[in-house]
């Protein structure tokens, strides 16, 4: 068995927050080639992405097309909130600023 072999599958999950909407919820998900395509369509499309094996752990367990539980509302507004000025950052020319430290327990509200 190569090293390859035993390296743990990637893991994606897709968010959509829609206006309105009380919470973000779940589009897609994946491991191995889903979660390859995922991502590709994600880079293919401009949407720019956090990587956090934490987090997508825990938006593993969500069901698509369900919202993220309230425990993760904090956690997610972070990162909108980090999308949000990167897009403000290349509008205005400015360096895009580092993203949101999600290491932290995810479970603290």
């Amino acid at each position: 068995m190569t090293a390859d072999a035993r390296r743990p599958l990637q893991q994606a999950v897709a968010l959509v927050y829609e206006t309105g909407a009380p919470a973000p919820k779940v589009v897609a998900k994946g491991r191995g080639l889903v979660a390859e395509q995922i991502i590709n369509i994600a880079q293919e499309a401009g949407v720019f992405i956090h990587e956090s094996k934490e987090l997508v752990s825990l938006l593993m367990d969500i069901d698509l097309d369900k919202q993220i539980p309230p425990t993760l509302y904090r956690t997610i507004a972070e990162l909108l909130a980090w999308l949000y000025h990167i897009e403000s950052a290349q509008k205005s020319g400015l360096p895009l600023p580092p993203p949101p430290d999600t290491s932290i327990p995810l479970t603290e509200v």
